[in-house]
C-alpha cells in the first residue's frame, strides 16, 4: 500500500504561531501564497479531547483550501504519517515578539518592468 503524504505546516497569523497538517500542500494559483488542502485534525485519538486542537479545529471548520503568504510561512515538513498521528495541531505564542521579518519585493530578479523594450 502507497504511503499517504502529510505536511507540518507553521505560520504565523496575528501573532501566534500555528501548526497544521495537511494532505496536501503547493504553490497556489494566487501569487505570493502557499495553496494548503485537506487538513487534518484528530488522527491521534477520539477518545481524549486536547482543548488546543478543538479550537484551531473550530477556526478552520468548513474550510476546504485556505492560502497562506509566503511571508507568515515558518516551515513546510514532510512528516511519516506515524509522526502526524503522534503530533497535534496547535496555536503558540511567538517568542521574541519584537523582531520583525525584513519585507521583501515579489519582483522576479531582472530589468524593471517599466525597462522592457521591444
Amino acid at each position: 500500500m502507497a504511503e499517504r503524504h502529510i505536511f507540518k505546516v507553521m505560520f504565523v497569523h496575528q501573532g501566534k504561531v500555528y501548526e497544521i497538517y495537511a494532505r496536501k500542500v503547493g504553490q497556489g494559483s494566487l501569487f505570493g501564497f502557499i495553496e494548503v488542502e485537506q487538513l487534518v485534525f484528530g488522527e491521534r485519538t477520539t477518545l481524549v479531547v486536547d482543548p488546543g486542537e478543538e479550537r484551531i479545529k473550530a477556526e478552520f471548520e468548513g474550510v476546504k483550501r485556505t492560502y497562506l503568504p509566503l511571508q507568515s510561512i515558518l516551515r513546510i515538513d514532510e512528516v511519516t504519517a506515524r509522526a502526524a498521528a503522534l503530533g497535534v495541531s496547535k496555536i503558540s505564542s511567538l517568542e521574541g515578539g519584537n523582531v520583525a521579518a525584513f519585507p521583501m519585493p515579489f519582483m522576479p530578479p531582472g530589468s524593471p518592468p517599466g525597462d522592457r523594450k521591444n
